[in-house]
């Protein structure tokens, strides 16, 4: 045991495939795995002078992945067809095979950056891989997954995987919190997932929203248009800058609209892009509220303008047997989750409720304390408004880093599960060894 653990600190590898942004490392990392962009751009019917300016391993693979990206979209603007975000809610189709042929590059792209380094070693037999996926994904996305990742170690000779399992997201930043009974609220770029948890997850009780990241983007996008930069409002690195820098989250979204409106320059907002290019809000400083407030309740009359001119909407999206709620509020969606809990548990949950994931990381100024607040904040005055009685029971936390939690989860899952565990598929637990 002493020699696996021992093995298990220097090659435990986990990987978050996010909507948004794939993380990946091996346990040798600490604190932060690497980070990419979830996206591939599939190489096909190039001319040949784009070909002439393509390394020639990059024109053979025919996908390059992740940041990478960057790089060839400017000679190959006219393949932007070609550009993939391979997840979608958290979710593949299962007959979209080139979002697959995405994942599976941004797998053997995030393993190929550590095998050097790692058979280098005298004692590396293979990374004890740990893929943490949406808890909403259905069970052939797992399958495809693990057969995914066989392939890749086939690539290798057999050499770069010795064994893989799987975890999910919500399940993941629970290990890492060290939480037994608790409720996971994981916002990413593509979906809020809702989790119930004791000693495991809790699937009957799981509500998911449509909405995450992206939606903070795109009303984001449509601010910048009505403040006159719709040329910027086209670029999704402004995008993001904006959105981070000046969006809030506001106690009360009525009184903190009246407020701005009254006093726009105490909300106005200057923000230097890079030395080239600043937006500025200042008139619109109010809808910096906006911003925040998509995430935990779309349906306000603020919003309607938006919704009527076509520029903004947020569906129900069914997938498989999941409802992805498009308008539900955060409150509504935690309270129903509960509800679906047996009775007596639902007081340690209320107890012990974790959020995580990118799209909680909001800041809320001193200077207008009064009227922004951060996420915990705002979950809690949410449920307390719809429910008084829950105030004195409710314990909301933040995880200590949003965007790595998961793939913290994942490292720590993946050390204390004994290699002797074989995979089950019904507890859909366990090791994987390549044949």
């Amino acid at each position: 045991m002493e020699e696996e653990l021992r093995y298990k600190l220097k090659y435990t590898y986990g990987e978050d495939f996010g909507t948004g942004y794939f993380k990946y490392g091996p346990i040798s990392l600490g604190e932060s795995p690497r980070i990419t962009q979830s996206r591939g751009l599939i190489l096909r019917d190039l001319p040949e002078s784009v070909k002439m300016l393509i390394p020639p391993d990059v024109a053979r693979r025919g996908i390059v992945v992740g940041d990478e990206v960057s790089k060839y979209l400017s000679s190959t603007r006219d393949m932007v067809r070609n550009l993939k975000y391979p997840l979608h809610d958290g979710i593949i189709r299962k007959d979209d095979d080139d979002s697959w042929r995405v994942a599976k590059e941004l797998a053997r792209f995030g393993l190929s950056s550590f095998y050097e380094q790692a058979a280098g070693s005298g004692d590396f037999k293979g990374f004890l891989v740990v893929m943490s996926l949406s808890a909403l994904s259905p069970d052939y996305m797992r399958e495809r997954f693990i057969d995914m990742h066989m392939e890749i170690n086939q690539e290798f000779q057999g050499n770069m995987i010795r064994a893989v399992t799987a975890i999910d997201q919500p399940f993941a930043v629970a290990i890492s919190e060290k939480a037994v009974t608790c409720m996971v609220v994981e916002a990413g770029h593509g979906n809020i997932q809702i989790v119930p948890i004791s000693y495991g997850p809790i699937r009957d009780g799981i509500v998911a929203l449509n909405r995450g990241g992206s939606e903070t983007n795109a009303i984001t996008r449509e601010i910048l248009k009505d403040a006159g930069y719709s040329d910027l409002a086209k670029d999704e690195y402004v995008v993001e800058a904006v959105k981070r820098e000046a969006g809030l989250v506001p106690r009360d979204l009525g009184a903190a609209v009246k407020a701005a409106r009254e006093d726009p320059a105490r909300f106005s907002i200057k923000i230097k892009v890079n030395p080239l290019v600043t937006v500025e809000l200042n008139e619109l400083s109010w809808t910096r509220f906006l911003i925040g407030e998509v995430l935990f309740d779309p349906t306000h009359d603020e919003f309607k303008s938006y919704v009527q001119q076509g520029r903004f909407s947020i569906e129900d999206v069914t997938m498989g047997d999941m409802v992805f709620y498009g308008e539900m509020n955060l409150a509504d969606a935690v309270i129903s989750s509960v509800r679906k809990t047996p009775v007596e548990i639902q007081d340690k949950i209320v107890s012990n409720i974790i959020l995580s994931g990118g799209a909680f990381n909001w800041r809320a100024p001193p200077s207008l304390s009064d009227v922004a607040v951060g996420s915990v904040d705002k979950v809690k005055l949410m449920i307390g408004n719809k429910v008084p009685d829950l105030l004195n029971r409710l314990n909301i936390r933040m995880v200590k880093d949003p965007q790595y939690s998961v793939w913290k989860g994942a490292i720590v899952y993946g050390y204390a599960l004994p290699l002797s565990v074989e995979w089950n598929d019904k507890t859909k637990e366990g090791w994987i060894f390549p044949r």
